[in-house]
């Protein structure tokens, strides 16, 4: 073999070598980018269809495959090279004054919708009990004055926006928040650490009672997980 065949074969092998490894070198970078990423979608705590018919399977399938998905995804695309990037979510949220929009959206998106998955479950719902149901009964008089109290803040929240029942100095209180705040960010009008929180985005309902905002509140008691609003209740105390 001559010099010029001798290279000529060289640079086969090598275009060879490097078909074959460069795949690899991609995956592991893909990988690597995977773990990188700060903030991650926890899998759905019940089957997209658990919650019927209170909520339906699509509107479960599009809310959190799409909407929350997106928030997740648009966060740590959000927070790459900024001071953000090794904040935990509940630090972001609670110095959100002056952050970019982007990041104050998809922030309290992501932690909005985690929490809101957290608090429902099928075969729950009903009156609270334990601490949660005293301090209810307590600070509002009945289950159904308090679920009067709630439903005034989820329908009357113009647009966008959430329904919460949070502790405020050690008691309990309902308000809300729009787009994606909530009572943790410093920059909410509405205060306390949340310990039920309801979405009344269009797109959490719209599927199945259009434009009945009210009809969605009412089907929520019948899908709150009150152990968990009790798990919240105790950590905020």
């Amino acid at each position: 073999m001559n010099r010029k065949e001798f290279l000529r074969s060289l640079a086969g092998t090598s275009f060879a070598f490097g078909a074959f490894t460069t795949p690899s070198i991609s995956r592991a970078t893909a990988v690597a980018g995977a773990v990188a990423a700060p903030f991650k979608q926890e899998p759905l705590p019940y089957a997209f269809d658990a919650l019927q018919p209170s909520i339906d399977k699509a509107t479960m399938e599009i809310h959190y495959g799409k909407h929350h998905a997106g928030y997740v995804s648009n966060l740590n695309n959000a927070v790459k090279g900024t001071k953000y990037e090794n904040m935990s979510l509940e630090e972001i949220l609670k110095n959100i004054k002056g952050a970019p929009a982007a990041i104050r959206n998809n922030a309290g998106g992501h932690w909005n919708h985690s929490f809101f998955w957290d608090v429902m479950a099928p075969g729950k719902g009903g009156a609270p009990k334990g601490a949660v149901g005293d301090a209810i009964n307590g600070q509002f008089g009945s289950f159904d004055k308090f679920k009067e109290a709630f439903g005034k803040e989820a329908t009357g929240r113009f647009g966008s926006g959430w329904a919460w029942l949070a502790v405020q100095n050690g008691k309990l209180a309902v308000g809300s928040t729009p787009n994606q705040d909530n009572p943790m960010m410093d920059v909410a009008d509405f205060k306390g650490t949340p310990v039920l929180g309801l979405d009344v985005w269009e797109h959490a309902y719209y599927l199945k009672y259009q434009n009945k905002r009210a009809d969605y509140v009412s089907a929520f008691w019948d899908v709150v997980n009150w152990d968990k609003v009790n798990q919240a209740l105790a950590k905020a105390k």
